[in-house]
């Protein structure tokens, strides 16, 4: 549909300018407090222009080559603190963890969870949430089976498939996901999902439109003027109706757990949640209702599967590119595991060679290069400057990861990152891919268990082959939102 339809005559994009000439008076109100210098913002748009871009970590390096590693930008007429690099996100997200802790509010997330579950809330809410998610996942349904033993069954049914492709050209892109997703249900609904399963397929589409459309300017224009676009129609609506649809395919779930629901034996993290909310029932205000417990669901299980079968897909990727690091790890492989059992997690201490490649993948990748904007929860004296509470932050991951005082070659897939002379494994605290503080991904234990079983089981089994010559294939990214995942490519798994 063409949005720029007229209303009464008047085209929306016209109606619109007159309507910001009239909220033009918001905009130059003094925000106290003593911010950091920035790039001069504009009436209105702030610095909006200035980022309009898909690698929109670009513009962001200019700045902190002009203004330094702490600068302000301008989201519309609301300032933004942007943390530049490995000294300066540290000092912000570990050395003052619970100042930089809160969530900042985004209006078009708003929009959608309207402040339920673990991801975008703050205070009281997400402290509790947050408390009762990481406890439930570390036992991992409620200790009836090991996060290895569910992750290795599903690493079974993906071999099978792989195995089914016969040594043809394929992309593996969508077993991958669909791997990875029955992974994280299995902890959140208690079970696993064939691969031509359709309800999940349209909870996984319906995510990956929404990411998608994270990049279209009405949503970009809604976080920054939101009465304004609530009554106007545009695409922008389309990511409200879809989460609603995204929470209908849990509440299913939860409905079908409510009639089944042994207190004596919970099975995943809906019953654990099920069971929380019946402990809580009574009390005059619990943040254990219906409405956090979808959320939170959901929150996890985009956590649990996005980010981790982007980052396999795209591991497979460089290894193909650069031959002769698959070569090493799969060495490694066979002296450590070799080929008559599968991988396990006691193995990785084995395998310092496998273990930075697999840290080198994720810090290259930058598969969030902006990071999750924070926001303060007091007013906050940082570097010299007064930051007002409530304000924006943007811990800018990808200046972390590519610091070149903390990794010699940044630009470049180097191991050596994450490797002392001898060959042993050397932990860089500059690897924040699952960012820092208070605010770190939760499910960051669960991938990194993924991403091991998984990747050294497919090169175990089989060695992929690219469509192109290693020298031709371009890892350049594609960009979904403010992520990055690994262009579409075909290869072929050769069986050992």
């Amino acid at each position: 549909m063409d949005w720029a339809l007229e209303i009464n005559g008047l085209p929306i994009l016209l109606l619109i300018a007159a309507l910001l000439l009239l909220l033009a008076r918001k905009v130059g109100k003094k925000v106290k407090g003593c911010l950091p210098p920035g790039p001069k913002p504009l009436p209105i748009l702030g610095n909006l222009l200035q980022l309009k871009s898909r690698e929109i970590h670009k513009p962001l390096l200019e700045f902190n080559k002009k203004y330094g590693p702490v600068y302000t930008l301008y989201m519309g007429s609301m300032p933004a603190v942007v943390l530049c690099g490995y000294e300066a996100v540290k000092e912000a997200l570990v050395d003052n963890a619970e100042k930089f802790s809160g969530r900042a509010e985004v209006p078009i997330v708003n929009l959608t969870t309207q402040g339920y579950g673990i991801a975008f809330s703050n205070g009281e809410r997400w402290k509790e949430l947050r408390r009762f998610s990481l406890t439930t996942l570390r036992n991992f349904g409620m200790g009836k089976r090991s996060i290895e033993e569910r992750i290795q069954e599903e690493i079974h049914f993906l071999l099978e498939a792989f195995h089914e492709t016969q040594g043809s050209f394929f992309s593996p892109a969508f077993i991958i996901r669909r791997s990875v997703s029955n992974v994280i249900c299995s902890v959140v609904f208690g079970k696993r999902f064939d691969y031509t399963d359709q309800k999940l397929q349209i909870l996984l589409d319906l995510i990956a439109e929404n990411l998608r459309r994270v990049d279209n300017i009405w949503v970009q224009v809604y976080n920054f003027i939101p009465k304004l676009l609530n009554i106007l129609p545009g695409p922008h609506h389309k990511l409200t109706e879809n989460y609603k649809a995204q929470l209908r395919y849990v509440e299913e779930i939860v409905q079908e757990h409510g009639k089944t629901l042994d207190p004596s034996a919970p099975q995943d993290y809906i019953d654990a949640f099920l069971l929380k909310m019946e402990q809580e029932r009574k009390k005059a205000h619990t943040e254990y209702n219906v409405q956090n417990l979808l959320s939170c669901s959901l929150d996890i299980f985009f956590a649990g599967q996005e980010s981790t079968s982007s980052t396999l897909g795209y591991g497979l990727l460089i290894l193909m590119k650069y031959p002769h690091i698959k070569e090493k790890v799969q060495a490694e492989i066979e002296s450590v595991i070799g080929r008559s059992r599968r991988p396990c997690m006691d193995d990785r201490a084995k395998m310092p060679y496998t273990e930075a490649v697999i840290h080198e993948i994720m810090r290259f990748i930058d598969f969030f290069p902006l990071g999750v904007p924070h926001s303060v929860t007091e007013d906050t004296l940082y570097r010299g400057y007064v930051i007002p509470k409530g304000t924006t932050i943007f811990p800018f991951l990808h200046s972390v990861l590519f610091d070149p005082s903390m990794f010699e070659r940044p630009q470049e897939f180097y191991p050596g990152h994450f490797l002392n002379q001898d060959g042993s494994f050397r932990k860089n605290e500059g690897f924040m891919a699952f960012s820092a503080g208070k605010r770190a991904c939760p499910g960051k234990s669960l991938a990194r268990v993924e991403i091991f079983l998984y990747l050294t089981s497919i090169l175990q089994q089989f060695d992929p082959q690219p469509a192109l010559s290693p020298k031709d294939i371009d890892l350049s990214p594609e960009y979904s939102g403010f992520g990055k995942m690994a262009p579409s490519f075909q290869l072929k798994l050769v069986p050992h």
